[in-house]
């Protein structure tokens, strides 16, 4: 997604507000009341009738006075929190927000609500779905181990896979838990590894996976666990 400064999604106020943020230091400084800032405004149709997310862009300029007070609110919530070289993403309809590598751009992958990639290397990515359920919290779903188990082999890992996990992480944070934890999943062909933070609240089940091609785990692990440590849910 190339963004200048600061990047609004929205559908209508009875849809969802999306804000993309990046670094803080990439923040236009304003000098006077009537400075204008460059955005890229993405319009998404109605999920009922474009349930894959499709969505067109345009350019728009909008004076600072015209701004959201949801951009306002999300600008001073990120601006010294965002790390150098990332990114965040955040859905305010939805309730969730995260960070991800400045140069990745977004994408769309089927039955997913958001979804970030490297340019060049396909299964370098990010991305986030989450469904309807009536728990919660993650912990009524069961004690971390018997979670994580069960996630990835029976619903990370396609039949002809093999699941393997390293790693297993509680973290609490604002009120609210999180499950993270590290799993490679080999095919015959090839081999991924990635890690994936999952979470229960605002009445969604919500999921982030971000991974990578085995090969190159070692080079990009410490910078993709950036990105699952960074989920957030929010408030809706």
């Amino acid at each position: 997604m190339a963004v200048s400064s600061l990047s609004l999604s929205w559908v209508s106020s009875t849809n969802y507000n999306k804000l993309n943020l990046p670094h803080y230091n990439e923040f236009p400084r304003a000098t006077t009341a009537s400075l204008f800032l460059c955005n890229n405004i993405t319009c998404s149709a109605d999920s009922a009738s474009n349930e894959e997310g499709h969505c067109r862009r345009r350019q728009l300029i909008l004076g600072v006075g015209a701004l959201t007070t949801s951009l306002l609110n999300a600008s001073s919530l990120f601006a010294e929190e965002i790390p150098q070289n990332y990114k965040a993403f955040v859905d305010f309809s939805d309730g969730y927000s995260y960070y991800y590598p400045s140069d990745w751009r977004d994408f769309d992958f089927r039955a997913h609500d958001s979804a970030f990639k490297d340019r060049f290397l396909q299964l370098q990515n990010v991305r986030v779905r989450f469904l309807p359920t009536e728990k919660e919290d993650i912990h009524d779903l069961g004690p971390l181990e018997e979670v994580v188990s069960n996630v990835v082999r029976k619903k990370y890992a396609a039949p002809n896979q093999i699941a393997e996990i390293f790693d297993m992480q509680e973290r609490s944070i604002d009120g609210k838990n999180y499950y993270t934890f590290e799993y490679q999943l080999t095919s015959p062909n090839f081999s991924t590894i990635s890690f994936s933070t999952i979470a229960i609240g605002n009445g969604r089940y919500y999921t982030l996976i971000v991974g990578a091609n085995e090969r190159r785990w070692r080079r990009v692990r410490d910078k993709l666990k950036v990105v699952a440590d960074s989920f957030r849910m929010l408030d809706i």
